[in-house]
């Protein structure tokens, strides 16, 4: 497709037709293919001076790998940059403008604002989405729009909670409250899935568009009008994703994380928007879908064969949106939308469990790799994904290698005469310019995006970040824990990548949202192997080659004082401390954003009915309108686009006739 077409009649409204697609893909290709041999030629310069050994081999292949997606996401944040220096739209390449609310076409349209919950805190829950539609309600187009809270919920302590929440909600709303509907499923099957799906046969048919919301998210009005306008104004658009921004943190791990997301995000996917073009990722919520598409083309099988390539499909939001894009829909990121928030795990171990589910939803995906239709830009986005927690084990993998490299070249370094009846010695060659270029090299590509997303906040958000001098010491405090406890994410990522092959599954639970003081016993038993190994890994390394242990040694350290790293990163009583300081300061808490402001005063005030749960009868839904979300194919022989059409046809009639 070449593009998206307006068909507003307001000058005014942001054109996102996208000029020179295709050279901007090759663009962004030749760049990361160019450093990416660059760099692979160095290291392979180093490994041959002494000729190459199978183990030599393995780690240039593994270098190989790693290096490459180090590039790609320096590459990104360099085309951001620059964009976001010049304040130019990373779609149109104009003057970034506005996004104007085009209040005509929402009036034709009708959206629903959704929010799937499992085993949540309610009162969280609540308060988000009756903040959220608050908010909508003060822009004063609150009228074409529903609000659906959409249970998952199991537990049957917490769906009664959800169930009397719900009705002293209706109570708060009056009138409003006949536009805001909850529904609780008893199985829950194919969970957040199966969930989505559900809403979307019985009342999707209803609305042009839905907005889909996490149990964390929060949202303002405007950010759901601009949203709403940018789909009503681009037909071709299936998908449109914004940035979710962290928010309401006060541990120090929390902060940390929030301050680095806020500060460098929208540089990154700024500059991802630029070679993604209509072919973005989803990242499963705070986005707008265009309801049809998503029917028609969304509905996901259950894979064929054993864990880590087969059963449901886990992280379903990217593969989503690839077949979206098969469909030939666009799926846009558009990275200058703001009031898109969620929250965070507050401290190293929650945020590692996290990672844990991602790690398995985004390996499953390479068994996707093969799937018929996809376009090359879903695949690439697959194949990243998974990249991104593949690489630690990669790297880790690394270190072990050279490890014994290094111990092997010191137990053979006076060995000269290594064949029979050789008349000349073998002298042992180091290259250490090249050594030290490549580290160099790395170290640029490692932490320049950093200080290019300092950069472009120096010039354009400096006072919300409380200034110039606490934004540079805030980074500089985030650069330093993000190098200290990159070797403990190396090998917690590591171990669950390790797991998911073997085919070990993780349950998909809720995830704890709020501050917590880890304990001493939680944070040792989480990271006492990993502290012995390093130990020992140190030890042999410094008995052997003194020299490699002490380039080795910010590793060892990251992981033999883990547990105390995990304890006090998870104060609380330390980062409120520094936001009193203003150090890790976000322009949420600078500009006293609203509706944020409102989410605290809110979760304070409600308060659960004491009523006995007996006396409160199901709540009412709207009638249903009932469709049915074909199931999609990945083989390379799928089914046409008629036969599932037939297909839909026949599920729909076994509904309504049974």
């Amino acid at each position: 497709m070449s593009g998206i077409q307006m068909t507003s009649n307001n000058s005014n409204m942001r054109n996102t037709a996208m000029p020179f697609k295709k050279t901007r893909v090759w663009l962004f290709s030749l760049l990361v293919l160019a450093i990416s041999a660059y760099g692979m030629w160095i290291m392979f310069d180093i490994l041959n001076s002494n000729g190459m050994t199978p183990l030599e081999y393995a780690l240039l292949a593994l270098f190989s790998i790693t290096f490459t997606w180090i590039v790609t996401a320096f590459c990104s944040g360099c085309m951001g940059f620059i964009l976001q220096l010049f304040r130019i739209d990373p779609l149109t390449l104009t003057r970034q403008k506005a996004i104007e609310i085009d209040k005509q076409a929402l009036s034709k349209t009708r959206t629903a604002v959704v929010m799937p919950i499992y085993n949540e805190d309610t009162q969280r829950v609540i308060a988000g989405f009756e903040v959220s539609l608050r908010s909508l309600i003060k822009t004063g187009q609150f009228a074409h729009f529903d609000f659906y809270l959409l249970s998952d919920t199991q537990d049957k302590e917490i769906a009664n909670n959800e169930l009397k929440a719900w009705y002293a909600l209706s109570e708060r709303l009056g009138d409003l409250a006949k536009q805001t509907f909850y529904r609780r499923r008893e199985n829950n099957k194919h969970r957040k899935v199966g969930n989505l799906t559900d809403f979307c046969e019985r009342w999707g048919s209803k609305y042009e568009h839905m907005i889909v919301l996490d149990a964390d998210s929060i949202m303002t009005g405007q950010c759901m009008l601009e949203l709403t306008s940018s789909m009503s104004n681009n037909p071709q658009a299936g998908l449109i994703q914004t940035i979710p921004i962290p928010v309401r943190q006060d541990t120090f791990f929390g902060r940390f994380l929030q301050f680095a997301s806020v500060l460098y995000s929208p540089m990154l996917a700024t500059g991802s928007a630029f070679w993604q073009t209509n072919h973005a990722n989803y990242w499963g919520h705070n986005a707008v879908i265009r309801v049809k598409a998503f029917i028609d083309c969304c509905g996901l099988p259950v894979l064929k064969g054993n864990a880590p390539f087969g059963g449901e499909i886990l992280s379903h939001d990217f593969v989503e949106a690839s077949l979206l894009h098969r469909s030939g829909w666009d799926v846009l990121l558009l990275s200058d939308i703001q009031g898109s928030y969620e929250e965070v795990p507050s401290n190293i171990l929650d945020y590692a469990i996290r990672d844990r589910r991602w790690v398995q939803g985004n390996i499953q995906h390479l068994g996707l790799l093969p799937a018929s239709g996809l376009k090359i830009m879903s695949k690439l986005h697959f194949l990243l994904g998974a990249t991104a927690y593949i690489s630690s084990l990669i790297w880790l993998s690394m270190l072990v290698l050279s490890t014994i490299d290094a111990v092997t070249r010191a137990l053979n370094s006076n060995v000269y005469f290594n064949q029979p009846y050789q008349l000349f010695p073998t002298w042992q060659i180091a290259k250490t310019e090249l050594i030290n270029s490549l580290l160099f090299v790395t170290i640029v590509l490692l932490l320049l995006p950093k200080l290019m997303g300092i950069i472009v906040t120096l010039i354009h958000r400096n006072k919300q970040f409380g200034g110039s001098f606490k934004l540079i010491l805030g980074s500089i405090i985030e650069t330093v824990f993000a190098i200290i406890i990159a070797p403990l994410m190396m090998v917690f990522h590591s171990y669950f990548v390790v797991c998911v092959f073997l085919g070990k599954k993780v349950t998909w639970d809720a995830q704890p949202r709020s501050g917590r003081m880890v304990p001493w016993q939680e944070a040792i038993g989480y990271t006492l192997l990993a502290t012995l190994v390093a130990a020992a890994w140190g030890g042999i390394a410094y008995y052997f080659t003194p020299v490699f242990f002490w380039w080795l040694s910010p590793i060892l350290v990251g992981l033999i004082l883990a547990a105390p790293i995990v304890r006090y990163s998870s104060s609380i009583g330390l980062g409120v401390k520094l936001r009193k300081m203003g150090i890790f300061i976000c322009p949420s808490e600078v500009d006293n954003n609203d509706t944020l402001a409102a989410l605290r005063v809110h979760e304070q005030e409600i308060a659960l009915p004491n009523d006995d749960v007996a006396n409160f009868s199901i709540p009412a839904l709207p009638q249903e309108q009932p469709s049915v979300m074909p199931i999609q194919s990945f083989k390379r022989q799928g089914i046409s686009k008629r036969k599932r059409v037939l297909n839909a046809h026949q599920q729909l009639k076994k509904r309504l006739f049974n």
